[in-house]
């Protein structure tokens, strides 16, 4: 692999060449930020079990269970702010190149750092939602009735079963927002990938589709993923550092 300098040198190129770039990012974007990923050992994920949807709807012990889960979650992503690496895709919109940014995160943070153009693959946790009439809740107040000592919340309207507005194992994914996706996709000519293992399909499969097209591809990812082979470069190291150097340098491409 070239040197540090020498990719990002190529990097920068190929973002100052770019008309139109799309982002996608997975949850390792946001483990600078102190949020677990799957693969965080001790973290969330690690000590809790995945209660699919389908469990969730048949089983009060089930919906329980999800609710700790999630209660400590809230506190976690409560507690995390956008890091360097969410402030960089963040200018890079300003600077007209980032057209689209389609993550599979839940946290937010892309949006509290400034970005606009932001679709949500997997929902997002910043809102509850009934499942039987649709209400929806900020999630503060469903945390404020767990914390109250309520362990499966219920729609004040219905008595449905109040889910956060996030994507869960086994649950559909949102037509719209996969529609978004792909057809930015499509029409980008560079792709960043940062954070995700490429992994959970159909989502995996976004930055495939764009080099499909014909868009160059720049990943940013600490393992290895099914497509690396794909990327025209390929950074191991931290996406804050990565994404800070990259428009520190087309900004001096810029001013040239």
């Amino acid at each position: 692999m070239d040197t540090f300098e020498d990719r990002i040198l190529e990097a920068v190129e190929l973002l100052q060449r770019a008309g139109s770039i799309t982002a996608f990012t997975g949850a390792g974007i946001s483990t600078e930020s102190g949020i677990s990923d799957f693969r965080s050992k001790g973290g969330v994920w690690d000590r809790y079990r995945i209660v699919t949807y389908q469990e969730f709807i048949a089983s009060h012990d089930a919906r329980v269970e999800y609710w700790k889960m999630k209660r400590e979650l809230f506190t976690e992503i409560k507690g995390a702010g956008p890091n360097e690496a969410h402030h960089a895709l963040a200018e890079l919109e300003k600077m007209g190149k980032l057209k689209c940014l389609v993550t599979q995160n839940i946290d937010g943070l892309h949006q509290d750092a400034g970005s606009s153009s932001v679709i949500e693959l997997h929902g997002t946790n910043r809102k509850a939602v009934c499942l039987s009439c649709g209400k929806f809740w900020p999630i503060e107040e469903i945390q404020e009735r767990l914390e109250a000592g309520e362990v499966a919340p219920e729609c004040t309207e219905c008595r449905g079963f109040i889910k956060p507005a996030t994507v869960s194992f086994g649950q559909s994914m949102p037509e719209q927002e996969m529609k978004k996706a792909y057809e930015c996709a499509v029409r980008c000519d560079l792709l960043i990938m940062i954070g995700s293992s490429l992994q959970v399909e159909p989502a995996a499969s976004i930055p495939r589709e764009a080099h499909r097209t014909g868009a160059r591809l720049i990943y940013i990812n600490r393992t290895e993923t099914p497509t690396d082979h794909l990327a025209e470069v390929l950074f191991r190291e931290n996406a804050g550092e990565v994404m800070s150097a990259l428009i520190r340098g087309l900004k001096s491409k810029s001013a040239d």
